[in-house]
């Protein structure tokens, strides 16, 4: 087992240690244990709000506050419903830049009953810095917060 396969296994064990059913308690903790065990630039969740994924707990600079339906990674990918890689922000097409640090993302879609609930969005200063490791093991995250988080109490 390499390093972040291992750092991959501790977030998940605390994860589900952590487990709260109020969505932004438990987006904050996870936000938090990313952003400590892996030191991304950015680690958040948006949340859907109507047609719009609006910000919600994260760790690292400011953020953009609100995004539209199929606009930017985010967007994209709830509107596709799947994980996003991009290696390369400046390459996608329609990518919407907070931060002119970031050089590639990551946005893992939270969904409950086939519906997208919110997006975990990860950015990285280094230019293609997300994987198939990283989108495996941030899909079982996903998985298990949505076992636990109550989206409609919102």
């Amino acid at each position: 087992m390499n390093d972040k396969q291992s750092r991959y296994k501790e977030v998940l064990q605390q994860a589900k240690a952590l487990a709260d059913t109020d969505a932004i308690a438990y987006m904050a903790n996870v936000a938090a244990l990313l952003h400590a065990y892996f030191s991304f630039w950015w680690v958040g969740f948006y949340r859907v709000k109507a047609a719009t994924l609006v910000l919600g707990p994260f760790q690292g600079p400011l953020a953009c506050t609100r995004i539209a339906y199929g606009k930017g990674v985010c967007g994209t990918a709830w509107k596709n419903k799947q994980t996003i890689v991009v290696p390369d922000v400046e390459e996608f097409e329609g990518h919407i830049a907070c931060s002119a640090l970031s050089k590639s993302e990551i946005v893992v879609p939270l969904l409950q009953n086939q519906e997208v609930k919110a997006v975990l969005d990860i950015d990285s200063e280094q230019l293609d810095a997300f994987d198939k490791e990283d989108v495996y093991y941030l899909e079982q995250l996903s998985a298990i917060m949505t076992q636990h988080i109550c989206f409609d109490k919102d």
